[in-house]
């Protein structure tokens, strides 16, 4: 009799999920949520990014790591040092809402906290998408198109702000995308490279 041949299903894809401080973070619970039925889901706030998060709006199986975890895991040469953990465990990372404050240290190579230690740490051989918040002249201003244009060079995806109302009154571009939007630009670039990658395998 021939062997049964057991193919297991393959995993979920692993997602890092950030926020950085705008007050777009309001939205971060419902973004985690949009991401569970498809992907294991871990999360990083910055230090300002926790003003705006309410905690219990976190579905239950995703981990929220801050800045004070990043510490309170390492005392000791041998340690875990928990942004290359957390690196090494993400298959694709998004950060929204990005600001502006974040995306200049992005841009300048500064990592001061976890989030950005996490990013100057990365594989660029994985993708990272950001999803900017950022009032309109802060968008419009030359840092801003200058730290864009370093971003883009290190391989990182933009999900472009939208212009509507913004929370600070100013009307114009400048408010993250729409969450859908957000979520189905990652689905559809993962599958896609899913299934670049299961057609190689055939050919082979």
């Amino acid at each position: 009799m021939d062997a049964v041949q057991v193919t297991s299903a393959p995993r979920k894809p692993r997602i890092l999920i950030a926020a950085s401080g705008s007050v777009a973070a309001i939205k971060f619970g419902n973004l985690c949520r949009c991401f569970l039925d498809w992907a294991e889901v871990n999360a990083v706030a910055t230090q300002a990014a926790l003003n705006f998060i309410d905690r219990t709006t976190l579905p239950e199986d995703v981990v929220l790591y801050t800045d004070e975890d990043e510490w309170s895991s390492w005392s000791k040469i041998g340690d875990r040092v928990l942004h290359i953990e957390l690196r090494q465990w993400a298959d694709i990372m998004v950060i929204a809402p990005l600001s502006a404050n974040t995306l200049a240290k992005i841009a300048g190579g500064l990592c001061d906290n976890l989030l950005t230690s996490i990013i100057r740490a990365w594989d660029y051989e994985k993708p990272i998408f950001v999803a900017p918040a950022i009032n309109t002249y802060m968008w419009t201003n030359p840092f801003t198109q200058r730290h864009l244009m370093a971003v883009d060079e290190l391989g990182i995806t933009l999900v472009p702000p939208v212009s509507k109302r913004l929370a600070c009154r100013d009307f114009g571009t400048g408010a993250m995308a729409e969450l859908s939007v957000i979520f189905n630009t990652i689905r559809l670039f993962m599958e896609s490279r899913q299934n670049v990658g299961s057609s190689r395998s055939k050919t082979q």
